[in-house]
């Protein structure tokens, strides 16, 4: 680049970019995350992003409103696409929570500063365990990164399609939810069905009682079994979230560049 004027505006629309992904995106969003440190985080991604994407093909380092709005989208698309991940493990938590009557027990969930479930705020933490574990934090930046060559700076345009695709997408939290929290959901029914039929055996088992804690037993034994699928289990969603993600600013960028 030759002259700083272009160098500050590739830096801005790119940081316009990286900042929209770090609102919604799991890590990246969590309030254990002080402000100080997403910022400076962004704005060191962003100036070693500025000269490599402002040269481009198709790029347009210059600052208008258009542009602006273009970058954010390009962000919110993936903070948003793979913050389903996270609603995805509230709700599973909150399912396997009913079944071990645990839905009255809530904590202050640190990611969204809400009153959530115990068991949701259990497997939302895993669920980030994973992701940092697996390396998934790195595999969102590096196609954030790529998404410069897919919509290039500065000519991206949010079309309504990638909105309705989100939102279809985020139908697909229930299943994948109930999916998560099935072998919990399984145990706890065999135990319910079986205690059930003891109180019909012998009408004198105070089965009331019997019932709470076998289910509460039953379930966190399958539930500590279980957890070794959950590293493949959450990879295979996170990577089917980032895969239309990178469609989506596809798509979007191929209508705009057309």
């Amino acid at each position: 680049m030759n002259d700083w004027g272009s160098y500050l505006s590739a830096m801005t629309l790119a940081l316009v970019r990286v900042s929209g992904m770090l609102v919604f995106a799991p890590f990246f969003s969590s309030n254990a995350l002080p402000l100080r440190t997403k910022a400076v985080f962004a704005g060191a991604v962003a100036f070693l992003l500025a000269p490599v994407v402002a040269s481009l093909p198709g790029a347009q380092a210059a600052i208008s409103a258009p542009a602006l709005v273009g970058e954010l989208g390009v962000g919110l698309v993936y903070g948003l696409s793979l913050a389903l991940l996270n609603e995805m493990l509230l709700f599973a938590g909150q399912i396997a929570g009913l079944q071990l009557s645990f839905s009255l027990v809530n904590l202050m969930d640190p990611n969204s500063s809400i009153q959530t479930p115990l068991l949701g705020d259990l497997f939302s933490l895993m669920g980030t365990l994973v992701v940092i574990t697996a390396g998934l934090d790195r595999i969102l930046l590096a196609s954030m990164v790529r998404s410069f060559r897919a919509a290039p700076l500065g000519s991206f345009a949010l079309a309504a399609p990638s909105a309705l695709v989100i939102v279809r997408a985020a139908s697909g939290v229930f299943l994948a939810a109930v999916e998560l929290a099935a072998p919990v959901l399984a145990a706890t029914l065999l135990v319910e069905v079986a205690v059930a039929l003891m109180g019909k055996l012998s009408p004198q088992l105070p089965v009331m009682m019997l019932s709470v804690p076998l289910k509460t037993l039953t379930g966190f034994a399958v539930l500590t079994a279980s957890l070794a699928l959950w590293p493949r289990f959450i990879e295979a969603r996170f990577a089917s979230l980032l895969d239309m993600a990178q469609q989506l600013i596809s798509a979007s960028g191929a209508r705009a560049g057309g």
